[in-house]
């Protein structure tokens, strides 16, 4: 999201608070003994267990700022921003010269967008640990992110002054097709245009298996026809699944192209008896994006009305500069192509209704009552996410176990409960509401009486999570949701987060 806070330099280090009263021995016994478990699932990859171990560990001392600071961590790991940023700024309090304290929230902060603010961080933590080495390599990147905003900011137009990239973008200047490419082609010629075939679809994704790309006059024409063709649809897209059809949701795949070929393994390429909708977060993490996002816009030219794809909070400007799409797309192709694709991302739809009765978005429901899917198809979705609204909600709001509206933990957007998912859907007469947008176990999860579903296709995120992936089929006949859950496939020895900012590869 964008940081519009005011610049900041270090700041002093306050003076401890006064100590609590002493604990009995049994309850700090008790306490240390949950932070070892909690930390032995951290080392485990079992975040969501050692935030829960953590969160006993704080229950029976809240004076401990090394619980506090390792619950951030966990958060962290979790994209639970937001909590981290509350949990690092308690381990402060409780201890002003921790400078781990300092460092989580620097790292939230900075994975947030908001560079100045993890710099005050930073600096803060180097008034304690000046030497630390990674302290340093931290600062030196965070300093550069600042600069590197004050300069885009000394540069910026007005919106409307803003000039499209796809439609000033001359492809006759790669009209010249090597001798050397030996990679596949789409059917046409410059003069007459290029059309997508199956056949270049199948030669393209085994050419991507192979770790090549193809050639950027044909990169560039699938974003510039699909991006005219997403621009010709609303932000709520119907869509009609015959009683005698089937209909598949996918949820982020977040660059794990090799997962996303074994989803088509199990499930079937896309076509026009075998429809898919891809629910956001297609690229960013894994550094195989180009290719996943290649192959979905492929075949959404192949089968327009049978491949469907939903904007996600990661097909943004902040979150592509931060989580490696536009640093791989640079070293893939060029950087002409990150401003198409960040024109192209504008252009995605919303949301998708199916049938009338299941509200497809990628991360949840509003801010204020009374929103209509009317209200969803009126929104100017052609911009970068705002950061309230109907659109901001859309792309960064999680389900709750509380009820009502309460602060997300992402520190984007807000968190809902069952009582909202049941008002919302009552009053537009839909049955159940899909979303993404989290990591789950077991790919999917089922909540708030059954009325949401959380569906997640990237296994062992990142590497890292161990979790499963899942993807939903309805049947037209009944929409009653059905589930198949699937484990990670080797890739490529490319490490997740290749292509992303430096900063990150210490969190």
């Amino acid at each position: 999201m964008a940081d519009d806070s005011e610049d900041v330099g270090p700041i002093e280090v306050p003076d401890a608070p006064p100590p609590p009263p002493p604990l009995d021995p049994e309850v700090i016994a008790q306490a240390e003994k949950a932070k070892e478990e909690a930390n032995a699932n951290f080392k485990a990859k079992h975040f969501t267990a050692s935030i829960a171990g953590y969160t006993r560990a704080i229950d029976l001392n809240p004076n401990n700022a090394i619980y506090w600071a390792n619950r951030a961590a966990a958060n962290i790991k979790l994209e639970n921003y937001g909590a981290a940023v509350a949990d690092a700024e308690k381990s402060t309090e409780i201890d002003p010269k921790y400078i781990k304290g300092y460092y989580r929230r620097g790292d939230a902060h900075f994975a947030l967008g908001k560079y100045k603010l993890a710099l005050k961080d930073l600096r803060t933590a180097a008034k304690v640990a000046p030497r630390d080495p990674d302290l340093r390599r931290k600062l030196a990147e965070c300093e550069k992110e600042v600069k590197r905003l004050r300069f885009e900011e000394a540069l910026a137009v007005p919106d409307e002054e803003v000039m499209s990239t796809l439609e000033k973008l001359d492809l006759a200047i790669y009209d010249i097709i090597e001798d050397s490419y030996t990679g596949p082609r789409m059917a046409g010629s410059p003069a007459e245009g290029y059309t997508i075939t199956a056949e270049f679809v199948e030669a393209m994704i085994a050419e991507f298996k192979a770790q090549k790309t193809i050639h950027k006059r044909f990169a560039f024409e699938i974003i510039k026809q699909a991006h005219t063709l997403f621009k010709s649809l609303p932000s709520l897209v119907d869509v009609t699944i015959p009683d005698d059809k089937h209909f598949t949701v996918c949820g982020d795949v977040h660059g794990q192209f090799y997962d996303l070929l074994n989803i088509w393994e199990l499930n079937g390429r896309p076509s026009t008896e075998n429809p898919y909708l891809f629910n956001g977060d297609f690229v960013d993490r894994g550094s195989f994006s180009c290719e996943v996002i290649f192959a979905l816009l492929a075949y959404k030219l192949l089968f327009p009305e049978h491949m469907h794809l939903t904007r996600g909070n990661h097909e943004s400007k902040s979150m592509n500069k931060v989580y490696g799409f536009d640093g791989e797309v640079k070293a893939k192709y060029n950087g002409t192509m990150v401003d198409c694709f960040r024109e192209l991302f504008c252009a995605l739809p919303l949301s998708y209704c199916l049938n009338g009765r299941v509200l497809v978005l990628h991360g949840g429901l509003f801010s204020n009552d009374g929103v209509t899917l009317d209200d969803l198809r009126k929104v100017d979705r052609f911009r970068e996410p705002p950061e309230e609204g109907i659109m901001c909600d859309a792309l960064w709001a999680d389900p709750s176990p509380l009820p009502g509206r309460t602060a997300s933990k992402r520190g984007v957007g807000l968190s809902f409960g069952r009582d909202v998912t049941r008002g919302f859907l009552d009053a537009n007469g839909l049955d159940l509401l899909v979303r993404s947008h989290e990591v789950k176990e077991e790919g999917y999860e089922v909540e708030h009486d059954g009325r949401l579903i959380t569906v997640f296709s990237a296994p062992n995120y990142c590497d890292q999570m161990g979790n499963k992936g899942a993807f939903v089929k309805f049947n037209g006949n009944d929409m009653v949701p059905h589930f198949t859950t699937f484990s990670a496939v080797p890739h490529p020895d490319v490490k997740p987060m290749a292509y992303a900012n430096s900063y990150l590869m210490g969190m």
